[in-house]
Formats: C-alpha cells, structure tokens, sequence
C-alpha cells in the first residue's frame, strides 16, 4: 500500500517539476526562516511548476492574516503550523479553504495530549522534539524517535492521518514506515545534495520507496 509522500523545503521550481513528475503527493515551502526560505514570489514559481500538486507553506509565528496573505500571494494550497498554534487559528484557515497540518513534536511528556493536535486539522505530522527549540520549524536533519513516533501514532484515532518526519532518508524510510505506520512521510535535508538543492537520484529512490511501502499493520 502505498504511502503519500511530500517534498519539502523546495527552492527551485526545477526540483518541484521533478518530485511532481514522480509522484509526489504534496510538496512544501518555508516561510519560517532559515536557508530554505522562499518569498511569495518565488514561492509562486515554485506552485506553477507543481503541475497541480498540493503546495502547503511551512509557517512559525505569523499570524492567520500573515498566513492568508501569502498564501494568496503564493497561490498555496495550505499551511503546516509550526509553533504555539491553536484549533482557532487552524479552524480560521481551514475556512478560507487552506488545508492544515498541525506539528507535534515526540517525544514528549503526555502522549495522551497529542488528540489535541487533530483539532481542526487535515493531518497531525510528527516531528522531533529539538533541545532548546520546541517550536522550531522542521525537524532539521535530526531523526524522530522512531519507537515515541509508533506509540504517537497509536494514541490518535484511527480516522486521523497522521504524517512522519524528521531526518528521513532513502536508507531509512522502509524502516520508519514499517514501525510507525504513517499516512504520509515528510522529508527535506534527506533528499538534498546541498541545502535547498534537492539530489534527483536521492529524491526520486525516496518517493519510489515510499510508493512501494508496507507500512506497519
């Protein structure tokens, strides 16, 4: 059974073109700083190559009205809320049409409270939880705790998609997908030859094994 994948961190509309002929099933822009960060305009280069494929912006501390804004701007296709966000801002979103993934960082104290997170949400993604930064966007590199990802996913319903990143690879996605049993796998760094620079071998292996998975039953 195959498992969506998404793109992220995209930079070049040539490496949008590319994960979208080979069956990407969303792809990601970052507003939330960092090396990887795109304008509206540049974003919307980006969404014209896409070829029709979903694009979410990856967004931290701004506001609905900074989000809508450049959404519009960008002609996005939804949000993936990083930081302190509430079901409010995800409800507000979601009815301006926006799809919304909410990011919950593992491990963490109460698991209990992840059911939170699929408030007003299209997915919850599952990230790791970085020393120092709970709110830091994307996982940077560093690889989620794939042992606290199975056990988050067991803590949502059933009827939740739920997406997994965080230092995801071509070498360790079969892995991570058969123990967690995501919706969806999320990856950036891992298919890059440079930051920001997707590698087309590591990016096409990537969506290939995700297309071809036996996730977890």
């Amino acid at each position: 059974m195959a498992v969506d994948a998404k793109i992220c961190g995209l930079t070049r509309p040539a490496d949008a073109a590319l994960a979208a002929a080979h069956g990407a099933s969303r792809l990601g822009v970052i507003f939330a700083g960092g090396p990887r960060q795109r304008t509206p305009v540049q974003a919307r280069e980006i969404v014209a190559a896409a070829d029709g494929v979903p694009v979410l912006g990856v967004f931290g501390t701004q506001s609905v009205e900074e989000i809508l804004a450049v959404a519009g701007a960008a002609r996005l296709s939804g949000a993936q809320l990083h930081g302190p966000s509430s079901a409010e801002v995800a409800r507000r979103l979601r009815a301006e049409g926006l799809e919304v993934w909410r990011v919950a960082r593992v491990p963490q104290g109460q698991l209990a409270m992840l059911v939170t997170f699929a408030e007003e949400a299209d997915l919850v993604l599952l990230e790791p939880r970085l020393q120092g930064e709970p709110h830091a966007s994307g996982g940077r590199g560093v690889a989620i705790a794939l042992p606290a990802a199975r056990e988050a996913r067991q803590q949502l319903p059933p009827t939740v998609r739920v997406g997994l990143a965080g230092g995801l690879t071509p070498d360790t996605l079969a892995a991570a997908i058969r123990l967690v049993g995501p919706d969806l796998v999320d990856v950036s760094s891992g298919v890059e030859g440079a930051p920001g620079i997707k590698d087309p071998a590591r990016l096409i292996r990537f969506l290939e094994i995700a297309r071809d998975a036996h996730p977890a039953a």
